[in-house]
């Protein structure tokens, strides 16, 4: 009799058993993928913060451009060819070779067949208005600017502040003195595709040591 109930009960403490064991294993998933979900959420928000930290200049940009800016993030890019600096605007950016969707996205771009960093003649740097060069619009005519390149740091001074029509092409001319021109679109809070260009220009006052400028 003892051994007949016993027969009877194994199968019924077995499925119970079973049952335990699937609750704890689904619970034990649940809290894995609610876990994994959560870290998720969590990472992504510190990366968003660290990313706010270490990109403080963003937080005047176009909503769009800072999307755009996060994209180009993930695609390979050379090293820059200069820093450019302006401290009393609050402004430092990478300079990249080229004007591209992508690199002006990134950082500044120097213009193809102007002169380059650290040499003679008219270095032409572009920025977007709603992005690194937001701030363009706080710059005064007797600021300092810095390139810093592989040579060594030029010290500029701002001389003019020009807007002109966008197709005016005058400031993109060489010159025979280091210049420094930089080049935005205008109006900055202008909706659509901007009708003119904010033009900065400066003189070296300080070429780096060691510089043949």
């Amino acid at each position: 009799m003892t051994e007949r109930l016993t027969q009877r009960l194994e199968p019924d403490t077995l499925r119970k058993h079973a049952a335990r064991v699937c609750r704890w294993f689904g619970a034990l998933l649940l809290a894995v993928w609610l876990g994994g979900t959560l870290c998720g959420t969590v990472l992504s928000r510190l990366e968003l913060q660290r990313f706010q930290v270490n990109h403080a200049e963003t937080a005047g940009w176009a909503p769009g451009r800072v999307t755009a800016y996060r994209k180009a993030l993930r695609v390979a890019m050379p090293l820059p060819e200069a820093v450019l600096r302006l401290p009393a605007a609050h402004i430092e950016v990478p300079v990249l070779e080229g004007t591209s969707a992508t690199v002006l996205n990134r950082a500044a771009g120097h213009l193809s067949g102007t002169a380059l960093p650290g040499s003679l003649g008219n270095v032409v740097i572009a920025g977007h208005r709603d992005g690194f060069f937001r701030r363009l619009k706080n710059v005064s005519v007797g600021d300092s600017i810095e390139l810093a390149r592989a040579g060594g740091v030029d010290r500029y001074r701002v001389d003019r502040l020009d807007v002109v029509a966008r197709n005016d092409t005058a400031a993109l001319q060489p010159t025979h003195a280091p210049t420094l021109t930089l080049v935005t679109c205008y109006p900055f809070f202008y909706l659509g595709a901007a009708p003119q260009r904010y033009v900065v220009r400066a003189s070296l006052i300080a070429p780096a040591v060691g510089s043949r400028l």
